[in-house]
């Protein structure tokens, strides 16, 4: 093989040089080598897929389904996805033309903004936020502009919209997600109407995120595509509500013009997902509807116990009302950046948890913990952070 006269990094593409890694990843490779370190970073159900759900991959593979797919995702799981967001949400979309069957609901929000970007183009994100979107939107060439809700209970207000429409009257969309990663705040049916009320009289789309939208521990989940449908993209799937997330089935559903040109981008990045995937998924959305509640209820004790360790403690916390995270701020009192606490909380609590910052500038100051593993763990680290407090005081 000849030498090349540069290395990649100095002739790579120069979209995705700025780029940093995955601060989650990255921070969670860097502790996972610390000796009796007890981690709650990942947001990895400590589920199995249910049975029935696994014998339905299973029976694709011996019914020979080993040919490609519609690139859309087989009309049966498709179907499935349109009947469940009818009965559970009352959103209503076409299964031949309004759904594509991705590759986890992480492409879902890689191919929608890769359908309304082009170069140069704004998309606000109200942070505390999972990075992926500001990468993907940074890697497109675009520009994220963070909308700082650390201060309104990690809620976007139509109030603080109106002021950053006011400045970005450009933008091409917003992105949201409920329940949140990292915060799990939800909105409310209200909450999202006045916010619809702001968006309706713009030229933007919202990317909803609603991933989580299966864990919810009080109202109902209410989609932000009932409130605005012909402007919303609603992402969802089934990592989170079924354990799935290593089958990497995810969903767009959104208007007819829409899907037109993100099933383009869709097939020429991925061409489909695999067979035993979306049958699975398909006989999870079928048959499987309650299978998400045993695992809500253990979330919830779950919650409940983390949140009150972590007040008893005199870290400040929002109550998350979905999702599988606490977003706990730092007492400034200890002087120390999210990463700082973060890192010395590893070596020397033994307790490994996310920094506030790999979610945006809005989450310096806090950091994440994931209550998805078992309470013996979740008990034993809370032990161990009692321990570490006390020497910080």
């Amino acid at each position: 093989m000849p030498k090349l006269a540069k290395s990649v990094a100095e002739v790579g593409n120069k979209l995705t040089r700025p780029i940093g890694d995955d601060k989650i990843l990255m921070f969670n490779s860097e502790i996972a080598n610390i000796p009796g370190i007890v981690r709650l970073t990942l947001g990895e159900p400590d589920f199995n897929v249910p049975e029935h759900v696994k014998q339905a991959a299973i029976k694709s593979i011996e019914d020979n389904q080993s040919h490609y797919t519609p690139q859309k995702g087989i009309p049966g799981l498709r179907k499935a996805i349109s009947n469940y967001l009818a009965k559970d949400y009352d959103v209503h979309y076409d299964p031949e033309t309004e759904v594509i069957v991705t590759i986890g609901a992480t492409e879902a929000i890689y191919t929608s903004l890769s359908t309304i970007m082009n170069h140069g183009d704004k998309i606000l994100v109200p942070t505390p936020a999972f990075s992926i979107y500001m990468d993907d939107i940074e890697l497109l060439g675009g520009e994220p502009v963070e909308i700082d809700t650390s201060k309104d209970n990690f809620k976007l207000t139509p109030a603080k919209l109106k002021e950053v429409l006011a400045k970005e009257p450009d933008a091409k969309a917003i992105i949201i997600n409920y329940p949140s990663n990292p915060t799990g705040i939800v909105y409310t049916e209200e909450e999202l109407n006045a916010l619809a009320d702001v968006i309706r009289d713009q030229s933007l789309y919202v990317i909803s995120d609603e991933i989580y939208s299966q864990l919810v521990y009080g109202e109902k989940h209410v989609s932000f595509a009932k409130v605005l449908p012909e402007q919303t993209v609603l992402i969802n799937g089934l990592s989170k509500s079924h354990a799935m997330t290593g089958y990497r089935i995810g969903y767009i559903a959104a208007p007819k013009e829409f899907v037109d040109q993100a099933s383009k981008v869709h097939s020429f990045t991925v061409t489909c997902p695999s067979n035993p995937a979306q049958f699975a998924a398909q006989e999870a959305l079928e048959n499987g509807l309650d299978d998400p509640i045993e695992m809500r209820k253990t979330y919830e004790e779950r919650r409940d116990y983390v949140v009150k360790e972590m007040n008893d403690l005199g870290y400040k916390t929002v109550k998350p009302e979905g999702a599988f995270y606490v977003f706990p701020a730092i007492p400034k009192k200890f002087g120390l950046t999210s990463e700082e606490f973060c890192r010395k909380l590893a070596k020397e609590g033994k307790v490994g948890v996310v920094p506030g910052d790999a979610f945006g500038e809005a989450g310096e100051g806090f950091f994440r913990v994931s209550y998805a593993t078992s309470m013996d763990n979740i008990q034993e680290a809370m032990k161990r952070l009692k321990a570490f407090t006390a020497k910080l005081l």
